[in-house]
């Protein structure tokens, strides 16, 4: 029996509000880690990209003297829509934390990380619906999600537009 945490992915789209609310239905007073995985380091990636014209920021291209302050601006960012989350899952009825995650290899890849490293009781993520012009199913991230976890994965509806 897995003895850690609801993982509840979470990136502050209405997919993910609605996957932190039936967390929260379903497994209160649970504790949670909710986990916000964003992009590191691409301040430093376009530092070094060589100048072609069209990759410049507007405003001016970045540097690396820049670079760390627009890195600690996006990590701060990151903090705040974890947290965002953790009071979301705490209103839901969890007692959950908040997590940032440096994205260093895929973001499915990253949730399992966690998953495994806490001994996640479960893993709640929200359904991105996406247009595809290729048949209906479950996105790539889903399916690595489904197939690599090491605990079950709830995956919630994302909430339907009122008609």
């Amino acid at each position: 029996m897995r003895t850690g945490p609801l993982i509840i992915g979470f990136d502050g789209t209405p997919a993910s509000v609605q996957a932190v609310q039936e967390a929260g239905a379903l497994f209160a007073p649970k504790p949670a880690l909710v986990v916000f995985v964003w992009a590191a380091g691409r301040s430093f990636e376009e530092a070094t990209l060589p100048e072609t014209g069209g990759l410049e920021e507007p405003g001016g291209v970045l540097d690396f003297g820049n670079a760390f302050d627009v890195e600690r601006a996006a990590s701060e960012q990151a903090q705040q829509v974890a947290e965002q989350g953790a009071e979301l899952a705490r209103k839901a009825g969890l007692r959950a934390d908040a997590l940032t995650v440096p994205h260093e290899e895929t973001l499915a890849d990253e949730l399992i990380k966690v998953a495994r490293e806490h001994d996640a009781a479960a893993l709640v993520v929200g359904m991105h619906e996406h247009r595809r012009l290729t048949r209906p199913g479950p996105g790539k991230t889903l399916t690595s999600l489904l197939h690599g976890a090491p605990c079950p994965v709830l995956v919630c509806g994302a909430p339907k537009p009122d008609a």
